[in-house]
């Protein structure tokens, strides 16, 4: 079995209309959500073999914060392939990945995001900035991986998130 997380770049920033889509940074709030995401991950034991990210700025600061923060000493690599990548590519991303590897992350765009849960999965789901999905893969080789050969075990939504913790530290 392999584990598999999903997770879409934090928010970025349109505010310098001279820099290509490719180049554009993270925004304030996407500044704050990457490293929240990346407690969640430490948190719930969820910490991922490598990371494979796209290398578009707002990709790669998602990827680096995510992994200061949740602690994580271990590979991140950047991957052309990611950026506007459809749900076929992103196959073939993880099929490059060695067998030694038990749990993955991708961290990339959407609509490809968003396709590539489904292909694996089967499910329909909505992945916002900075969302996390987590998937449990029948395979025990990265090759195999295929069409519907995943399960969907959890999405985590850090605006949902942030908001709950944010009404919890308010009833205390």
């Amino acid at each position: 079995m392999k584990r598999l997380l999903v997770l879409r770049h934090a928010k970025s920033s349109w505010s310098d209309s001279s820099l290509s889509d490719f180049d554009r940074p993270l925004n304030e709030r996407g500044l704050a959500a990457a490293p929240f995401m990346g407690e969640m991950i430490a948190k719930n034991k969820m910490l991922p073999d490598l990371i494979i990210s796209s290398p578009a700025q707002r990709a790669l600061q998602t990827a680096t914060l995510v992994k200061n923060s949740s602690g994580m000493d271990l590979p991140l690599i950047l991957n052309d392939q990611i950026y506007e990548a459809s749900p076929q590519t992103l196959r073939v991303v993880l099929t490059s990945i060695p067998d030694d590897v038990d749990s993955a992350m991708l961290v990339g765009h959407n609509p490809g995001i968003e396709g590539f849960i489904r292909f694996l999965t089967g499910a329909v789901e909505r992945m916002p900035t900075a969302a996390l999905a987590a998937i449990e893969l029948g395979v025990d080789s990265w090759a195999s991986v295929g069409a519907d050969s995943g399960s969907l075990i959890k999405i985590w939504r850090p605006k949902e998130l942030m908001r709950s913790k944010t009404l919890e530290s308010r009833s205390n």
